[in-house]
């Protein structure tokens, strides 16, 4: 008998500024396959996807003033993505609301804020974006803040500075998850020993498999047990695979690596392995990251996934844990600072089918 698909909680996925580049802002058409994305509803639908967290992402191009402009402009084509679509997509904002649409047909809708660029150094930004339904910042992209250091670019802060600390207890005190992918070692290190609550890497793979400066250190992945938090791993070829890697640096050109479900399964397992299985997620980084491994080359991917990491021996208590499960818990110890910082939120969503 085939085992039932396990429901997934994605924590990152690029769409939003996909539909801004590529389509002027436009989210029409998604309810049928599209030739040059990676998602669309029915892909998503075919991949068991139950939750997906939406990057509301800008790049560094865009700072101050227009950098706050340009993220209600993304906060609000999420919003628009899925009132256009009430049959497949409901806005969620707190683990109980996804918890009531886990098993329906409509996929629950997170925001994440990719970079603290887009606060512009304000705090009543990032509270006005947690009160839209943001919940959860990485704390970096590609390139280092005023107030921390990203894992991409020259160090300046050491880690975080005296101004990332305040940022990082604000966003305790309101309730928005601290995500630390992109983010430099230190600044994951500290970021860890400053939270008061649980934080998530949303997708980051293994730097023990692969020493891609985006990867994780075993010595934070091990620290994650006792802050509470959860790696999401990502599908990204180039942080997955050290050839590949070396391949896109290399100008010789020549066919790629191949990089299959297998290697996704293998940063999977070494998570579990130093952290422990209730520590580990996906975060695949669909329409965000160029060609994806063989097997999950778009959102309907997640059961070749499943299926392999059931082939070594997975259970479906271990494999519900990965898909969703301890994604939902971290949110769900946010969510009391969450809720009480916003006050009356919407009712939880009924559970239609």
């Amino acid at each position: 008998m085939t085992a039932p698909p396990i429901p997934i909680i994605d924590g990152h996925n690029d769409l939003p500024w996909k539909c801004r580049a590529a389509r002027g802002g436009s989210v029409a058409g998604l309810d049928t396959h599209q030739d040059e994305m990676q998602t669309d509803l029915p892909r998503l639908h075919r991949g068991a996807v139950a939750g997906q967290f939406w990057s509301a992402w800008l790049p560094p191009e865009f700072s101050g003033a227009a950098a706050v402009q340009a993220t209600l402009e993304q906060i609000d084509l999420i919003h628009r993505m899925v009132a256009a679509y009430p049959q497949d997509l409901h806005l969620a904002r707190t683990a109980a609301d996804v918890q009531a649409l886990l098993h329906t047909d409509r996929i629950a809708s997170l925001i994440g804020i990719e970079g603290g660029h887009q606060i512009a150094d304000s705090l009543p930004a990032l509270r006005q974006y947690a009160r839209l339904g943001v919940r959860y910042m990485t704390l970096t992209w590609n390139h280092n803040t005023t107030w921390a250091d990203s894992a991409t670019d020259t160090p300046e802060h050491g880690g975080l500075a005296a101004r990332g600390h305040e940022v990082v207890a604000e966003m305790n005190r309101i309730g928005m998850v601290v995500d630390l992918s992109h983010v430099a070692p230190s600044t994951m290190r500290q970021a860890l020993e400053r939270t008061a609550a649980p934080v998530l890497f949303t997708h980051s793979s293994c730097a023990a498999l692969n020493p891609h400066p985006r990867n994780v250190p075993d010595e934070v992945i091990a620290a994650l047990p006792g802050n509470g938090g959860v790696q999401m791993v990502t599908f990204v070829p180039s942080f997955l695979s050290a050839a590949y890697w070396d391949w896109r640096r290399s100008e010789q050109g020549g066919p790629a690596p191949q990089v299959g479900v297998a290697t996704v399964a293998d940063h999977i397992e070494h998570v579990r392995e130093v952290a422990g299985i209730d520590h580990v997620g996906l975060g695949g980084d669909y329409d965000g990251a160029g060609t994806m491994p063989a097997g999950l080359q778009d959102v309907a991917g997640y059961p070749n996934l499943m299926d392999e990491l059931r082939s070594r021996g997975w259970s479906e208590e271990e494999l519900g844990k990965l898909g969703h499960q301890n994604v939902l818990r971290v949110l769900a110890d946010n969510d009391g600072a969450y809720r009480a910082f916003c006050g009356d939120l919407p009712a939880d969503p009924a559970p239609e089918r």
